[in-house]
């Protein structure tokens, strides 16, 4: 009976949570919201008093921070990797230090190959998969960030994964990504989507990045370019193989079930759709941790983003063919170019 409980307790949870997300991505602010405002007022107020009492910390290394205003996803984690492969070309050795949101537990740790997302977080994990750059993790951004020149003296850039509102860590540049949602209703936490009030320009220091085909705020700033790189199967993305489109062709006509845990898993569905492919959209929470598979037993194809793939080992899928998508996501040259000369010289 308590089980039973537990679960309809989240189920309405999780409507309610959908609800008034619907009221946050609305174009103009519903009555709900307005009526909410007071506290998005407050919560506006008391984040301010946190900044301004929080005196930045250096890390004796340049810092580009990457991150949002809106809650949720809008494509950080694809940036970082593409932002990782764009500063080694101009000479960097970049370390990447992350949060690590939803793994257990708060304290610093390196991201091995072996690591497990539910202790270092799935987007980290990722990114050390894909970029091989050296990721460390920890509530405490400074601490990870020592912890990283400790263990890797070779690095001389640092990358901090959504650590725009992290206050205390000073940083020399800083990313600002938007999806094509913008900024909602405008409204911040909780009548709205924004972590703090969308800017009137671009701040000092910083750059806009659209993870969309055009921009979907006032700010100027560029787009990224992104594009499903292909397919592959579980086990040999586990092993390293590349994606290919011709995989990910192959695939029409078939019946798929589409997962997706990530903050917007419409995005996907429709990047799936313009291939030509048929299947069942099945949306899950973002960081869904993959406990209990999603997906009824005998589903013959599975399809989902390498986010979701992340925490599932080949093993436990048998019986299902499970093909990981993964995104292509190219920088603008004149975005890097920006970037660069926000930067010291590098030792290129």
């Amino acid at each position: 009976m308590a089980s039973t409980e537990a679960a309809a307790s989240r189920g309405a949870g999780s409507r309610l949570a959908g609800w008034l997300q619907r009221q946050w991505w609305q174009a103009a602010p519903s009555i709900v919201a307005r009526l909410l405002w007071p506290l998005s007022a407050l919560y506006e107020a008391l984040a301010e008093r946190q900044r301004r009492k929080t005196a930045p910390e250096a890390t004796g290394l340049p810092v580009v921070v990457v991150g949002n205003l809106i809650v949720g996803g809008a494509g950080k984690t694809p940036t970082v990797i593409a932002l990782v492969q764009a500063l080694r070309a101009l000479g960097w050795t970049p370390g990447v230090i992350s949060r690590g949101h939803g793994r257990q537990g708060e304290a610093v740790a390196q991201v091995h190959r072996d690591s497990a997302a539910r202790d270092v977080g799935d987007e980290p994990l990722l990114i050390h998969l894909r970029s091989a750059a050296p990721v460390v993790v920890g509530r405490d951004r400074i601490a990870a960030a020592r912890a990283l020149r400790q263990a890797h003296p070779e690095v001389n850039l640092l990358l901090a994964d959504d650590g725009l509102q992290h206050w205390r860590l000073a940083r020399d540049a800083q990313v600002i990504v938007f999806d094509d949602r913008g900024a909602g209703n405008g409204f911040t936490l909780p009548a709205g989507p924004l972590r703090q009030r969308l800017p009137h320009a671009v701040p000092p220091r910083s750059l806009v990045l659209y993870n969309a085909a055009a921009p979907s705020t006032p700010l100027a700033g560029w787009c990224a370019q992104r594009r499903l790189a292909g397919a592959v199967e579980l086990a040999d993305w586990w092993a390293g193989r590349p994606c290919s489109l011709a995989a990910l062709q192959a695939l029409k006509g078939k019946p798929l079930l589409a997962a997706a845990g990530i903050g917007a898993p419409q995005r996907f569905f429709d990047m799936l759709q313009a291939q030509g492919l048929s299947f069942t959209p099945c949306p899950v929470p973002d960081h869904h941790d993959y406990a209990t598979l999603p997906w009824p037993a005998g589903t013959a194809d599975v399809v989902l983003t390498e986010k979701d793939a992340i925490k599932l080992a080949p093993a436990r899928c048998a019986g299902t063919r499970i093909w990981v998508v993964a995104l292509d996501f190219a920088l603008p040259d004149a975005f890097v170019a920006a970037l660069a000369r926000l930067l010291p010289a590098s030792s290129l």
